[in-house]
């Protein structure tokens, strides 16, 4: 009897393992299916607007050297440009990187738009992200540099006025949005959610501003102008006291500390615009930016934790370095002396070959573009809105 039971038993065991074999080995293989069957969506899930940092770098690479190679700033280029042979390269090269900047902005809109259509619950939450709002205004500024540095447009074509328009009205309603919520009844105050990345946006309006006056806006220009300058003085005051919350950027995006001396550059660079000399309202803010830089670049701890792997956030460095050459080269064709030409051709050489790295890195590591742990991720949780 007790052996009748046992094989009975054993009988059942036998049929309950054949009938779970096939499920064990077909949950995996249907699970990695799954897996690869998502994974595009999963990649916009991770793809976030601080990706047009690329687009950003690459404008503002194309505006410097449009701006060096132009006919108004000769003496500017014939100091970069001292062989023949040299002088032949720069023409081919612009549109080369031009070209280059527009297809990289074009990409990036793209599978943002397609991250806006699939994913809207993760833009909604980037819009909350104290550091990730910021750079929604980096699309609308890309297009603003391509359009100043395009090499078929004249500001003063009705083409330019129409493309200034679609770009830059992204860039005021966002103002509204963000500006409106900082001195308006709400939670969301500028000493808890300010932070180096906020600079975009003074820059965002900076940039406009710039454009505005180059088409011949005057008082459009300066209306633009004052507002991004009104906002950059209290958001300076605000990052310098380092108040509760404003130090609350991660380690891997410290690399966007280089734009606390982009924004002085640009304001530079468009109040030279407005008033068609570069004054001394200009030179302030040109040094201002030069002191700044030095103060970053002589404390390279502050860099350390986030140089150990490659990220997206390095390209933060290229943009803020190619507008500090910008303004350079408009103080060195104002004081025509050889120290400026130098500080211009070092500065000139130092953005060139950071943006050349960068764009080796980002050929070479092209896994790290979508890290799992990147700083935006909409899953971590949210400053109160």
């Amino acid at each position: 009897m007790a052996a009748g039971d046992e094989a009975a038993a054993a009988s059942t065991v036998a049929v309950s393992l054949n009938n779970n074999d096939k499920p064990r080995h077909h949950h995996p293989a249907a699970s990695g299916k799954e897996e690869n069957r998502h994974r595009p969506w999963a990649m916009l899930t991770r793809f976030h607007a601080g990706y047009f940092r690329i687009s950003l770098a690459l404008s503002g690479q194309a505006l410097l050297w449009r701006t060096l190679t132009s006919d108004d700033n000769s003496s500017t280029a014939t100091e970069l440009r001292p062989l023949p042979l040299v002088r032949s390269l720069p023409s081919a090269a612009f549109l080369l990187l031009w070209s280059l900047a527009l297809l990289a902005l074009l990409a990036l809109a793209a599978l943002y738009a397609a991250r806006c259509l699939l994913r809207f619950h993760a833009v909604r939450a980037e819009f909350r992200h104290h550091v990730a709002m910021n750079y929604l205004f980096a699309p609308w500024i890309s297009c603003l540099l391509l359009l100043q540095s395009a090499p078929f447009l004249r500001p003063d074509a009705p083409p330019y006025h129409l493309l200034w328009w679609a770009f830059s009205l992204p860039i005021l309603a966002l103002d509204v949005k963000i500006y409106g919520q900082w001195f308006t009844r709400g939670r969301r105050f500028l000493s808890m959610v300010a932070n180096p990345a906020s600079h975009i946006t003074v820059i965002g309006n900076l940039v406009t501003a710039r454009a505005a006056a180059k088409m011949g806006w005057h008082e459009g220009a300066v209306a633009i102008f004052a507002v991004g300058a009104a906002h950059y003085l209290v958001l300076f005051v605000t990052l310098y006291q380092r108040f509760l919350g404003s130090d609350s950027l991660p380690a891997m995006l410290r690399p966007v500390f280089f734009l606390f001396f982009a924004a002085p550059s640009m304001a530079s660079l468009a109040w030279d615009a407005i008033s068609s000399s570069f004054d001394t309202c200009c030179k302030m803010l040109f040094f201002l930016s030069l002191f700044l830089f030095a103060s970053l670049v002589s404390r390279p701890a502050l860099f350390k934790r986030a140089m150990r792997r490659f990220s997206v956030a390095w390209w933060a460095y290229s943009f803020p370095l190619s507008v500090l050459a910008l303004a350079s080269a408009e103080y060195a064709q104002e004081v025509r002396q050889a120290a400026a030409n130098g500080l211009m051709l070092v500065l000139a050489v130092l953005s060139v070959a950071v943006t050349l790295a960068l764009m080796l890195f980002t050929a070479l590591r092209t896994a790290d573009l979508l890290p799992h742990d990147d700083p935006f991720d909409h899953g971590r949780p949210q400053l109160p809105t």
